[in-house]
């Protein structure tokens, strides 16, 4: 029960900094002698000191003798920093409680290692679970190099994403878009279609009642028909980066980057390819993408096995109408039999609107 009850104190810790440390993961790690707390830390930004290291700097010379509760394995390499299983080691630790492994097969279990060498006590698996999902994007990045993928919507209780008009805002409340801000925080990228900056120039950045990250801004336009007075353009609030094929208007591109955004031009002839830009991505150490829009980019992340999450907010309204757009658009599929299971279902509640979040079963 201790173990456990510690250890949740090491996650609520590493929650907190979930958006800051990427493309490290967010960890907690706690210090308890004799029943006390004597030391806590999180890793608050890549490059800087490791939660062990902040636990154990709070705790002082009371180290000596002492139980450690870590939500990821202590690293046992040279980086930034110096390896943290050494740390330990040398503050003469008694116990080492780790919530998960080192995801990364070229690391994992060396840290245990250099800890059980030293005589040091090692439990590993308590509330791993917790730890596993609070550090799901990181581990799809360490190990398949690839972002992980989350897709989010909102739609009226009979699907739909706006009117026969087009009119969208706001089908959720403020409530569900508060969470959505804190979704963009929390990743590194946001994705959207051109048809999205066309129809509704969202600015695509966080905005929250205490100071936010704003993630970078990513625009798939194979035609690069978005207008130059777009937001993500000219507003400066953020990073840009848009994706086109090779049948770019080169003057209209020089155009968009005289204003500092980046024009990646793919090597697709009609359609950019979406592997080719989560591969860039994560080339550039983007380990989380959020997408928000629209239909036709989604249908086609889906068909493609892309997503690895979905989260969708439904807000007790009816629009109806064959001509309202729905949440996925795409061809989709013929057989009822065939339909994408999600796994791992939660329900919140947002105010009036509900969310559900699930993880696709290819």
């Amino acid at each position: 029960m201790n173990d456990q009850y510690f250890m949740q104190l090491a996650i609520d810790l590493a929650k907190k900094t979930k958006g800051q440390t990427s493309p490290n993961p967010v960890v907690g790690a706690v210090v308890v002698k004799d029943g006390r707390i004597i030391g806590m830390g999180a890793h608050l930004k890549a490059g800087e000191a490791h939660a062990e290291v902040q636990a154990l700097n709070m705790a002082g010379k009371e180290t000596k003798g002492s139980t450690v509760y870590v939500t990821l394995e202590p690293c046992s390499h040279f980086g930034k920093t110096p390896p943290c299983a050494a740390r330990l080691v040398k503050e003469q630790v008694k116990r080492v409680v780790v919530a998960m492994l080192d995801p990364n097969p070229l690391v994992s279990g060396n840290g245990i290692k250099i800890l059980e060498d030293a005589g040091i006590e090692v439990d590993v698996g308590v509330l791993e679970a917790e730890a596993k999902k609070l550090n799901e994007a990181f581990i799809k990045y360490i190990t398949k190099r690839m972002p992980f993928v989350t897709v989010k919507t909102a739609m009226t209780l009979d699907g739909k994403i706006a009117t026969y008009t087009g009119s969208s805002r706001w089908i959720t409340g403020e409530l569900a878009r508060e969470y959505v801000h804190q979704l963009r925080h929390e990743h590194d990228a946001i994705m959207v279609g051109s048809g999205t900056i066309i129809k509704d120039n969202p600015s695509l950045t966080t905005r929250r009642e205490v100071e936010g990250l704003n993630p970078l801004r990513i625009i798939v336009d194979s035609r690069l028909s978005i207008p130059l007075e777009a937001k993500v353009i000219t507003d400066k609030q953020a990073v840009t980066w848009i994706f086109t094929s090779k049948k770019v208007d080169r003057n209209k591109q020089k155009k968009i980057e005289e204003f500092g955004v980046k024009v990646i031009v793919t090597e697709s002839e009609e359609k950019v390819c979406l592997v080719d830009v989560l591969k860039y991505l994560a080339s550039n150490h983007v380990t989380s993408l959020l997408v928000e829009g629209g239909a036709t980019l989604i249908g086609s992340l889906f068909e493609q096995k892309l997503v690895d999450k979905y989260i969708s907010f439904i807000a007790p309204k009816l629009v109806g109408g064959q001509e309202a757009p729905s949440v996925i658009a795409g061809k989709g599929i013929a057989n009822m039999h065939d339909a994408l299971l999600l796994d791992n279902v939660t329900f919140e509640r947002f105010g009036e609107d509900f969310c559900i979040t699930g993880y696709p079963k290819y």
